[in-house]
């Protein structure tokens, strides 16, 4: 039993070795081979002779220039090509400066190199793209150029050695530096395979190069990369301003119109009368609404406005409104003209008012709502001003922190007064003036919420 069991094991160790190393040295071979044969390898071979195919013009063109100065050498000499190459190159680099040699190579790049990365295919609109481009542009043709040279020399002439032995005296004789080795059979079919291994040697060497470089030479350059953020940035930006549009418009009109229909159907019995100017208050806001709706519509498809947006003209209709509810409102302005405030401003202030008012609409519950508009110095002061509700006064700085903090209205109006470089104070204040002005008590015993902006009359954002 001893001797099975010792067997057994020595057995196992002997038996799998030479299956298993065979069988990786296989698989090792076989990957090998498929990186070389298979269809990647394939399509960067096609890549390259596209580069030998652009090369080829800059070739003819310096060619005839080389035999025209040099004519006592023919064509298939190899200095004259070599040295017509030489004078090909600064060309192809040349061209590779034009703006479309990006669209072209990069297309074909990203078609054909399987390189793992961003590859542009817009034309190049800085000199940094185009010298990369023109880098490019001049390895490509380069590689390309002598792929094409060994794919149609060498794989001929590996035939030829490999008949070499059968034909005898018959064959074309090879080159004289190589005519003494050929004479071993051999020696000639080992050159005649290994003619036809390195074209495909050296295209799966140029191909993986050229594969890596691609991303870094037809890739989004440092300015490109900066653009691109700009474009984000601008994207971002116009995404806030459409939100700021539908919570300042939609957003109120369907505050007011909760509201007003909470207290029409409060009052339907005891004051019909109350009740049908709510209903009508409703008809008007939902009309508001749609209008407000279609011009920011308009701002996402990109189109010419439609339809005006509202500016302090517009604010007795916003009054109006607000008092339908029943909110005591009390408005006053000093040295205000709205039809001399430039459009931007008029329309800012529009909003930052109307976005003040529903707030007290919402957290007043019907408190009498101070306004004021006053222009002192160059500058718009808008002040609205409403009570805190008694039983929340105990808990005023909560309160407060929370609508600052978390209220997308005050964070929209602090964008809007920003792009106009003015200041907005919001927060629970004590008494305050005739004129809206916070009082010398400040926050302490604090019953009053008080929205105040400033808007500069002049260069407004």
């Amino acid at each position: 039993m001893s001797d099975r069991r010792d067997g057994r094991p020595g057995g196992r160790r002997d038996r799998p070795g030479p299956a298993v190393l065979p069988g990786r040295r296989g698989l090792r071979a076989l990957l090998g081979l498929r990186a070389l044969l298979g269809r990647r390898a394939r399509l960067r071979w096609m890549h390259l002779l596209l580069g030998a195919a652009l090369l080829m013009p800059f070739q003819l063109l310096t060619s005839v220039a080389v035999a025209v100065v040099g004519p006592g050498a023919g064509p298939s000499a190899l200095l004259p090509q070599l040295l017509a190459l030489a004078l090909a190159l600064p060309l192809v680099a040349a061209a590779g400066l034009l703006p479309v040699a990006r669209s072209l190579e990069g297309a074909m790049a990203r078609t054909l190199c399987g390189a793992d990365g961003e590859i542009l295919t817009a034309p190049a609109d800085s000199w940094s793209a185009r010298r990369r481009t023109s880098l490019w542009f001049t390895l490509h043709t380069l590689l390309g150029g002598i792929t094409g040279a060994l794919s149609l020399a060498l794989p001929p002439a590996g035939v030829l050695l490999l008949l070499h032995p059968l034909l005898g005296r018959h064959a074309v004789q090879p080159p004289a530096p190589i005519q003494p080795l050929t004479q071993h059979p051999w020696f000639s079919t080992a050159l005649g395979l290994g003619l036809f291994v390195l074209p495909v040697l050296f295209s799966g060497a140029a191909g993986r190069g050229l594969a890596r470089l691609a991303p870094r030479l037809l890739g989004p350059t440092p300015a490109d990369l900066l653009a691109a953020a700009r474009e984000r940035a601008d994207r971002m930006a116009e995404r806030n301003r459409v939100a700021r549009e539908l919570h300042d418009s939609v957003g109120h009109a369907l505050s007011v119109v909760g509201i007003q229909a909470a207290a029409a159907a409060r009052l339907l019995r005891t004051d019909p009368d109350f009740a049908a100017a709510a209903l009508t208050a409703i008809e008007e806001t939902a009309h508001d609404a749609v209008a407000e709706l279609d011009h920011v519509l308009g701002l996402l498809r990109d189109e010419e406005d439609r339809t005006a947006p509202h500016t302090l003209a517009d604010l007795p209709a916003l009054l109006d409104r607000a008092r339908a509810v029943g909110a005591a409102v009390d408005y006053a302005e000093d040295g205000l003209e709205p039809a001399a405030l430039p459009g931007t401003l008029s329309r800012e202030a529009y909003r930052i008012v109307q976005e003040g008012l529903g707030n007290a609409l919402k957290h007043a519950d019907g408190a009498p709502v101070q306004v004021r508009l006053t222009v002192r110095e160059d500058t718009l002061q808008i002040t609205v001003v409403n009570p805190l509700r008694p039983r929340t006064r105990s808990r005023t700085r909560p309160r407060s922190r929370s609508r600052t903090g978390g209220g997308s209205g005050l964070t929209g109006m602090h964008e809007r007064v920003r792009l106009l470089r003015g200041t907005l104070e919001a927060g629970p204040v004590g008494s305050v003036g005739p004129d809206g002005s916070e009082g010398s008590d400040g926050a302490d015993g604090a019953d009053r919420w008080r929205l105040a902006a400033g808007l500069p009359l002049r260069n407004p954002a």
